[in-house]
């Protein structure tokens, strides 16, 4: 049996869908998994034991973007790939526009969420067979629930395996020093960003309590904020330009990280690695880090979990996002203090 995964973004909600992938190959070992996924994160997928064949899907983030693939030959590659074979079972995970078309555009008998579970109401005019998940469930276990019952085995609500194996992790030959906690600052939401003034603050602490610091970043603003965290400190290491597999590497080897709801703060929480995530425009109960050792930090200000990507608080405050300010350095320090007191017992 041949079953299509389609989850194409983003970083985050890809490692959350690496649970569902397992529990199902551990019910049906016998399945071969392909996965179709945007091109920009295709190396999280590659992590995992049960995925045959990945096949890349040209971004779509905008309509600029998706002429452009249409003029450079990529959809076109893109939509011969996802034709050549005739699947046993399409699933797919998105629950958005973008997935049905792509569940559409594919060849087989498809499923997915129904028209009270689905991201965006009317993708579920695209699958041939649908299931309702629980409502308010996180991320993870959404996915879990639909890939239960799409390919009939019983779902158990334990704690989720991410399956990551790490040797297909590549070797970094980067000289950090260790020991090293990885800073995990950057997100595409303004909203969720802990103050770089905080950041620098936590770094102060780090080294003063014998760490390095380490500071990964995906674009030129995120290396510009990883430079100003970072303020000439010999102790804290700005990384260079890395993929995402590289940058999963160096934090599998991290003593702890502490991180906004970003991609990497779940691939942290995916590889088990102590950490603490901190919270405030989104909810974590829908998009939590969850795994060994994990613990989040949650705003208790008026406005948090308005899930807004920038911070629309009016009033007076001493950074923005308004809602993040409460959550200091030393609540921070003292939270991982706590994990990796409780790591180092277990």
């Amino acid at each position: 049996m041949r079953v299509l995964i389609i989850r194409l973004s983003s970083m985050g909600d890809l490692v959350h869908a690496l649970p569902a992938l397992t529990d199902a190959a551990t019910a049906h070992p016998e399945i071969h998994f392909d996965w179709v996924v945007d091109e920009t994160f295709s190396d999280v997928p590659s992590w995992h034991q049960a995925v045959d064949r990945i096949i890349q899907c040209p971004p779509r983030r905008s309509r600029s973007a998706f002429y452009q693939s249409l003029k450079n030959g990529k959809f076109l590659s893109f939509f011969k790939q996802i034709r050549q074979t005739t699947y046993d079972l399409i699933i797919d995970l998105q629950g958005d526009f973008k997935g049905a078309l792509t569940t559409y555009l594919s060849s087989g008998r498809s499923c997915g969420y129904d028209a009270k579970s689905v991201r965006e109401w009317g993708a579920h005019f695209a699958y041939d067979q649908k299931y309702p998940v629980a409502q308010g469930a996180h991320s993870i276990e959404r996915m879990r629930q639909l890939m239960a019952q799409a390919l009939s085995y019983p779902y158990r609500n334990t704690p989720p395996r991410y399956g990551i194996d790490r040797s297909r992790l590549p070797t970094i030959k980067l000289k950090l020093p260790t020991p090293y906690l990885v800073f995990i600052h950057s997100t595409s939401w303004k909203s969720k960003c802990w103050p770089i003034a905080y950041w620098k603050q936590l770094s102060g602490i780090a080294i003063a309590s014998g760490f390095s610091v380490v500071l990964p970043w995906g674009n030129k603003k995120e290396h510009e904020t990883s430079t100003q965290i970072a303020d000439g400190r010999d102790p804290v290491f700005v990384l260079p330009d890395l993929s995402i597999s590289q940058k999963a590497s160096v934090i599998s080897n991290a003593t702890a990280t502490v991180g906004c709801d970003t991609g990497l703060s779940h691939i942290s929480a995916g590889l088990s690695i102590p950490s603490v995530a901190i919270y405030g425009a989104t909810d974590p109960a829908l998009c939590g880090t969850i795994g060994t050792h994990q613990s989040v930090l949650v705003s208790q200000f008026e406005c948090v979990k308005c899930h807004h990507a920038t911070c629309r608080y009016e009033k007076e405050a001493l950074y923005s996002p308004a809602c993040l300010v409460e959550i200091t350095p030393e609540k921070v320090w003292k939270k991982l203090q706590e994990v990796l007191r409780t790591a180092a017992y277990h």
